[in-house]
Formats: C-alpha cells, sequence, structure tokens
C-alpha cells in the first residue's frame, strides 16, 4: 500500500457563484480502485458551507485530504487529514460538511473569474476485506466530524466493554446496555474500533435524548435521534426497546409541542394586542396633539377677527366723524352762498340806485 500521499485529480469549476447542484467528478483510479469527488456548493446539510466528500466503490482504508485553488494556483484552503477511514463497496462517502463557509468564498477578489480548483490528495493504506457495510448519509458525515473534533480521543484511556472501547466515564453506561440488551450488538459485525466506538457514542447520545425534559429537546435534535437510530438498526444493531421509548418521547414532545404552541399562540395575541394597543394610544396623543394645535389656531383667529371688528368700528366712527364734518361746512357753505346772493342782490339795487341818481343829475343840468 501507499506510504505517501500523491494528488489524486484535479478538478475545476466554472461559475462556482452560479452553481446550485452537487457536482460529481469523473471517478479516477487510486491504490487499485476507482474514487470520485462529490461537491455541494449549497452545503449538504448546512447551506452556509460548501462541502466536499470522497467516495469509492471498494473495500479501502484510506487517508485524504483536500486543497482548495483559484485560478492563478494561489492556495485558498486546505482542509485536515483525515486519516484510517474506510470506504465500502456501497460508495459510503467521507469527507467535509463544512468545508469552507459559502460567503468566504464569494468574497470579492476571492476566487479569480469565478472559478474554483479542487485537488484530492489520498494515500490508501488497506484493503480490507470482511467489512460490515455502513450507508453513506448524514450520520457518517457526524460520524466523521466527531472523530475530527476530539482528534486525541485516541490518546484518552479506553475500557473494553462487550468489544467496545469508550471511556472510563461512559463504562457504566455502557455495561448497564448489555446486562439489559445482551444481544444488542450480535448483529453489528465491523472490526474497525474507531467505527464501533462512534456508533456507540450516537447510541449513547440518543439515550441521552430519551431521557431529557420534553420542553428542552428541539425538532431537530428529536429529528436526528431518530434518523441515527434508523441507521444503527440498519447497521445490525437490535434496538426495539430504544425505537419504543424514541417513539414515547416524541409523543409526549409533541403533546408539550401542541401545548406549548397554544400557549405561543396565545402570547403572540397579547403581544399583538398590546401593539394595536400601544399603537391606538400614539394615534391618539398624536390626535390630541393635532386638536391643541388647531385650538391655538383657533384662539389666534378668533382674536385676529376681534382686532378686525374694534380696527372696523374705529374706522366707522372716524368716517361717521368725516360725515359729519362735511355735512357741517356742506351746511355753512349753502348759508353763506344765500348770504353772499343776498349780498350782490343789495349790492345790485344800490348800483341801480346810483345809476338812477346819476342820471336824474345829468337831467337837471
Amino acid at each position: 500500500m501507499e506510504t505517501q500521499f500523491r494528488k489524486a485529480l484535479t478538478l475545476t469549476i466554472t461559475n462556482f457563484s452560479q452553481k446550485t447542484s452537487p457536482i460529481n467528478s469523473p471517478s479516477f483510479p487510486s491504490g487499485g480502485c476507482e474514487w470520485y469527488i462529490k461537491v455541494y456548493p449549497k452545503g449538504n446539510g448546512d447551506d452556509d458551507y460548501l462541502s466536499l466528500f470522497l467516495s469509492s466503490g471498494k473495500l479501502r482504508k484510506a487517508n485524504f485530504y483536500f486543497v482548495l485553488l483559484n485560478q492563478s494556483g494561489k492556495e485558498l484552503h486546505r482542509t485536515p487529514e483525515i486519516g484510517d477511514q474506510l470506504f465500502c463497496a456501497d460508495s459510503m462517502s467521507w469527507g467535509f460538511p463544512q468545508t469552507l463557509l459559502k460567503k468566504k468564498l464569494l468574497e470579492k477578489n476571492f476566487l479569480e473569474n469565478d472559478r474554483l480548483t479542487i485537488e484530492i490528495y489520498i494515500k490508501v493504506v488497506e484493503v480490507v476485506d470482511g467489512y460490515h457495510m455502513f450507508p453513506a448519509s448524514l450520520f457518517t458525515s457526524k460520524l466523521l466530524r466527531s472523530c475530527l473534533e476530539y482528534p486525541d480521543k485516541s490518546d484518552k484511556e479506553t475500557v473494553d466493554v462487550n468489544g467496545f472501547q469508550v471511556l472510563s466515564s461512559q463504562v457504566t453506561s455502557v455495561r448497564q446496555i448489555f446486562e439489559e440488551q445482551p444481544d444488542i450488538a450480535v448483529g453489528f459485525r465491523s472490526k474497525n474500533q474507531v467505527v464501533k466506538t462512534e456508533y456507540m457514542n450516537v447510541l449513547l447520545s440518543i439515550m441521552e435524548t430519551t431521557r431529557k425534559p420534553r420542553e428542552s429537546i428541539s425538532e431537530t435534535e428529536l429529528s436526528n435521534a431518530h434518523s441515527e437510530l434508523t441507521e444503527l438498526m440498519e447497521v445490525g444493531f437490535k434496538l426495539e426497546w430504544l425505537k419504543r421509548k424514541l417513539e414515547e418521547v416524541s409523543l409526549e414532545w409533541k403533546k408539550a409541542n401542541a401545548d406549548g404552541f397554544r400557549n405561543q399562540q396565545l402570547e403572540e395575541h397579547v403581544k399583538n394586542l398590546e401593539m394595536t394597543v400601544s399603537d391606538l394610544k400614539l394615534e391618539l396623543d398624536i390626535e390630541k396633539g393635532k386638536s391643541t394645535s388647531e385650538a391655538a389656531k383657533v384662539l389666534s383667529l378668533e382674536k385676529m377677527l376681534s382686532d378686525l371688528k374694534i380696527e372696523l368700528t374705529n374706522e366707522k366712527a372716524k368716517s361717521a366723524s368725516a360725515t359729519a364734518k362735511f355735512l357741517l361746512l356742506k351746511e355753512t357753505y349753502s348759508d353763506l352762498k344765500v348770504e353772499l346772493d343776498k349780498e350782490k342782490s343789495k349790492s345790485t339795487r344800490a348800483a341801480a340806485k346810483v345809476l338812477s341818481l346819476k342820471e336824474t343829475l345829468s337831467d337837471q343840468s
């Protein structure tokens, strides 16, 4: 088998930002069998991440890692190395559900010309025979993620309980499981101790979920527990008893959730009413403000009207006084004219008398 990593494939994806569906690479040989890469531009289980997986059609134990590059060949990201993972005939995939944040890939100038290059480096360490075939699924991704998150777990002290290597803190729980269900793992035939340990961890996790207060269990957690339990049973674990327990928990959760939902609806209804009342109060305050403003305007207009009335009265008084003066002057003028006419009449008579006297005197001379 191989002792060093070698680059097995270079895959270039153009117009990466426009890709939404999973992309399968062409198959390629390495370690005596065919492999292929599966790329999830929108993630596998998490839409925020690019997901990368490696699959094989034959039983192999291999180490591998991915490298992401831009068009110029600049390395953008290198995944951790995955070691001694078992690939089986039904194309079980191993990889990275959260390879790199999608928004990071789509940042300006991160990818050149929207082209992403993916390199896969593989080291096949063993051709494996006689292993049970495990289904490729989100469960296996979770299994792998658990191994990657705790890479030093092999350095921790473990204890063998019925062929399963478990942590000392888990011994009591695992022994109790085998005491109550001695045939639980009769149909589970994996020889890979890492895989066996991780499956046992998942089993313990499901059992822990069933013991939680119903109100503290999320819908996602319950759904994952059902999926994981189904896959544990598919690989040979006898878990009918746990299936019944989980179904009971699900029913209790649905009832509690329904009650909680009704309470939530009532709370939301109350909140909506409170918001409506608050809006009405605000509207009323605004209208009151408008009313106050309008009242001030009315008072101002009333004062202006009062001032105009006073001014008009004053003008009328002035006008009446002027009219009286005019009438008085007119009457005086009339009287003076009459008197003048009288004086003129007197003057005319006097002039006639003078003329008559002149004529008389003239005749006597």
